[in-house]
Parts: C-alpha cells; sequence; structure tokens
C-alpha cells in the first residue's frame, strides 16, 4: 500500500495494515527541520511583478517543501498551504508540481471550512451581538459562506489532483463552547452538515479539525445529519 492508500484506507474505516497512516495540519518547523520558510508565512506582496520563471520557481519550492516534510516524516498526507499573494491558479499548479514530485504517494487535501469559527478576542462582542440581534443576517451569510465553498469546491475538483478538504474551523475553548448547543444547532450544524454532504458528493474526502471541548456539540451534529435533506 502507499501512504495515500493507506490513508484512503483509514478514512473508508478499512482493516489496517502496516504503519499507522498520519499527517499533520501544519509542520511550522520548517526552518529548524530544512532552513526553509513555511509556506503559509511566506507573503508574495509584489507576485505579479515576477517574470514567469520566477513564480514557477517559487511554486515548485513551495511543492517541493510539502512532499519533503511528508518523506521526512512518514506523512500519509498532507494539507497544502497557500502562501499569501497567490490566486487560486498557483495553488493549482504548485500541486501539480506536488504530483509530479511524489506520484500518488500521498492524499492531498486543501483547507476548506466555510463555518463559523470561535472569533477572536476583538471581534467576539460584535459576532456576539449579531447572532441576538441579526439571526436571519448570519444564517443567511453562513448560506452564502457554504455557497461559496461548493463553487469552490467544483471547481477544485476539475483539477483532478486534490482528495479532499480539511475543515478547521475552531468552535470551543479547552473547557466549553463558545456557543451553547442550541445556538450550534441553529448557526453552525446546518452548515457543517451541508458543506460535508457537499464535498463528499463531489467524490472529495473531508476531515474535520477543531479545538476545545467539543463533546456537548455531538448530539447537535448528529441531529442536524439525521435532518439535512439529502
Amino acid at each position: 500500500m502507499t501512504p495515500r492508500e493507506s490513508f484512503i484506507n483509514a478514512l473508508e474505516r478499512g482493516a489496517p495494515a502496516g504503519r499507522v497512516p498520519h499527517f499533520e495540519l501544519e509542520f511550522f518547523l520548517t526552518m529548524e527541520a530544512f532552513g526553509r520558510v513555511h509556506p503559509s508565512q511566506r507573503h508574495y506582496r509584489q507576485w505579479d511583478q515576477m517574470s514567469d520563471r520566477e513564480r514557477n520557481l517559487h511554486r515548485r519550492d513551495v511543492a517541493d517543501l510539502h512532499v519533503t516534510v511528508a518523506r521526512r516524516f512518514d506523512h500519509a498526507g498532507m494539507l497544502y498551504h497557500s502562501p499569501r499573494g497567490w490566486q487560486e491558479d498557483d495553488t493549482r499548479r504548485s500541486i501539480e508540481d506536488v504530483r509530479v514530485l511524489s506520484g500518488m504517494d500521498y492524499l492531498i487535501t486543501l483547507h476548506g471550512d466555510a463555518t463559523y469559527s470561535l472569533p477572536s478576542g476583538s471581534d467576539m462582542v460584535d459576532f456576539a451581538m449579531n447572532l441576538a440581534d441579526r439571526p436571519q443576517e448570519m444564517k443567511a451569510n453562513a448560506q452564502r459562506r457554504v455557497d461559496a465553498a461548493m463553487e469552490r469546491g467544483a471547481r477544485i475538483r476539475k483539477w483532478g489532483t486534490v482528495d479532499g478538504f480539511c475543515l478547521c474551523a475552531d468552535y470551543c475553548f479547552n473547557d466549553n463552547p463558545f456557543l451553547s448547543p442550541s445556538m450550534f444547532d441553529e448557526f453552525v450544524a446546518p452548515y457543517l452538515v451541508q458543506l460535508v454532504a457537499g464535498y463528499r458528493d463531489m467524490g472529495f474526502y473531508v476531515i474535520k479539525h477543531t479545538d476545545g471541548n467539543i463533546m456537548p456539540f455531538t448530539a447537535s451534529t448528529r441531529r442536524a445529519a439525521l435532518t439535512w435533506p439529502r
């Protein structure tokens, strides 16, 4: 089994065989390990002023770093990170370089969450007030976010190089959720279910990550999954 095949076998709940597949959402210590800046820390503010040759070199370098990390640490897949300043087509071309460098050895995912996340400290009060004062507006915005993610997913499906999406919106603190279970039922769970179902219908694998104590929400997502029309 290739690492990618072992990853898919695990996602499909197959019987384990050989090395347990694993990966990291972000291996930030690329400077310490390889003397190279992590892609998410790169910011190409003058990207359009570079020559085509130089942009190609940067796209291939980012691709090579993703493959280098996967090989060094025996990862079965990767969450691909684009530098700031890139357009969607730059990501597409760099992921093509990943496939050239590594073939089908690794399962490739992209960020794909569209649900409301735990707000930052500067936005927390406004976010909470909007949920209370403008609930329908917040739900409409949540739906627009999902719709936009589905449109993006449909474009990415045509690339033929991406296996799935990692959903990385954080919902909780270490001790409890930010939203009550009833509010999570209303503002997050239905859109999360739509998102996962939509990606799966496109043939993508979906991995949901979130920080904190998620246990109070488990019943919420189960109810939403049962009631969402398919």
